[in-house]
């Protein structure tokens, strides 16, 4: 992180936020109340499956909203901010890890070098959506602009997407380097977890009981948390900069977004979407953002997203340097529209004359 190019504003902020730290006692009622309500939630789903798949799988949606709250306790646990011992920090991010399907520290690595880059062009490809700038678009092969309209397509983001991250990619992911030993024995343990709880229930349930109740609990989570992470970075009036001009706080503080929820949706995704406060201060913990965010004037002071905002958002996916704003694929047609009207008209004012002395010399 560079954290020596930073605005007065999100260092003022940056030193406010001092003091809010991590509390043992409300990180350990979090994670009980959290992890309570998913072991209770995934014990009534087994229990319905003898009377009422329906109901089974209607739990499986407040389950997997518990899943991703314990995906944002692992986050912190990441951060350093859940609990005031970094060992017992780790100790529980791996846990969880297991649970969400997320190797902790290969996510942990990955995540800390999308704090360091997040906004900045120059230095886009880990832990990010992939977004690239209109030229990058147009100087693309036909066939590469198609694909990246295909990953870009909101069904992809939000379904395809999230499947293949989860499921998928963090069995395996290839784009860690094999120097990273620590990630690497952080996917194997996590996997050869995975394949412990499986054959587990594959013993008592069944596997096929166990998968058809696990697939709507993790794509519930998935795709909710793939949604929020995308509306934090890719909206309306978002930040990105080259890295000569590029500043860790207002990309914090304007390229990360305030997603104004109701209370309720606040606490189910592990406040968020207070994601300002968040990327300028990592170290405060999820649990005490509204605090933060209700206590400091500068705190309030930025953007709020709404829901209707937040879903035009997903049309927004190229970077255009020259207004420098994000703008959507229907746009670009607009401007390459005009840009040949343009162009036509300019031919049009050529007389015949001119034309003719032209050839003529």
């Amino acid at each position: 992180m560079d954290a020596k190019r930073i605005s007065p504003a999100g260092t003022r902020l940056l030193r406010d936020l001092a003091a809010y730290r991590p509390d043992n006692r409300r990180a350990f009622a979090e994670l009980a109340i959290t992890l309570g309500g998913y072991l209770v939630l995934w014990t009534g789903m087994i229990a319905a499956t003898a009377t009422s798949w329906l109901l089974a799988l209607g739990l499986a949606i407040p389950a997997g909203l518990l899943l991703l709250r314990l995906f944002v306790l692992q986050h912190d646990c990441g951060h350093g901010s859940f609990t005031t011992s970094r060992r017992l920090n780790d100790a529980i991010g791996r846990a969880l890890g297991v649970l969400t399907f997320t190797p902790y520290d290969y996510w942990r690595q990955t995540h800390a070098l999308h704090h360091a880059t997040s906004g900045n062009l120059d230095r886009r490809g880990y832990g990010d959506i992939t977004t690239l700038t209109v030229a990058e678009y147009r100087a693309l092969s036909p066939l590469r602009r198609l694909a990246y309209r295909v990953y870009r397509n909101p069904l992809v983001i939000l379904g395809i997407g999230p499947t293949y991250q989860f499921i998928l990619k963090h069995r395996l992911p290839l784009d860690a380097p094999r120097r990273w030993h620590l990630a690497w024995r952080s996917v194997w343990m996590t996997n050869l977890a995975i394949a412990a709880i499986a054959t587990v229930a594959a013993l008592t349930i069944g596997l096929t009981t166990y998968l058809a109740l696990l697939a709507p609990v993790m794509l519930t989570a998935t795709s909710v948390g793939v949604y929020l992470f995308y509306v934090q970075h890719q909206y309306e009036g978002a930040y990105w900069a080259r890295a000569e001009t590029w500043d860790f706080g207002d990309a914090a503080l304007l390229g990360s977004s305030f997603l104004d929820l109701p209370r309720p949706l606040h606490w189910l995704t592990g406040n968020i979407c207070y994601h300002h406060i968040h990327h300028l201060a990592s170290r405060v913990p999820s649990y005490r953002l509204p605090e933060a965010f209700a206590d400091l004037e500068d705190a309030r002071a930025v953007p709020h997203l709404g829901a209707r905002a937040a879903a035009r958002s997903l049309f927004l996916n190229l970077w255009d340097e020259e207004r420098q704003e994000l703008i959507g694929f229907a746009a670009l047609r607009d401007d390459d529209a005009v840009d040949t009207a343009t162009t036509g008209a300019a031919v049009g004012d050529v007389d015949d004359g001119d034309v003719d002395e032209a050839i003529a010399a």
